[in-house]
């Protein structure tokens, strides 16, 4: 009996918040399917799908694993280091360019 009780204090969502979250998914996909659909090149491409793939990740992790509803300090523990990677990611990259050109400069083009 003390089981059943203990089931019973689960945290119970409508059905309905997970079929409008399945549907902003469906609508996502269908976006990032037009961007190769009208064949959008460049920059912009790139920017398109990893914006939508972001959402749907986001949508996803909020919803289907629970974290729009966790405490505040475990929602922190998963998304700063996250963030701190992504910052490090984009200063790696900014710095890409001048370890291409010193190397250039001082061991040559390689041809």
């Amino acid at each position: 009996m003390a089981q059943g009780g203990a089931h019973a204090q689960g945290q119970q969502h409508p059905i309905k918040l997970y079929l409008v979250v399945w549907a902003w998914l469906f609508v996502l996909s269908a976006c990032s399917y037009f961007v190769d659909y009208f064949q959008v090149q460049g920059l912009l491409r790139y920017a398109l799908i990893v914006l939508f793939m972001l959402l749907k990740a986001g949508l996803i992790v909020a919803i289907f694993m629970h974290m729009a509803w966790e405490r505040l300090s475990l929602v922190y523990a998963i998304l700063v280091p996250i963030s701190a990677v992504l910052v490090f990611v984009a200063i790696m990259v900014l710095e890409s360019d001048y370890t291409l050109l010193s190397r250039i400069v001082f061991f040559g083009s390689g041809s």
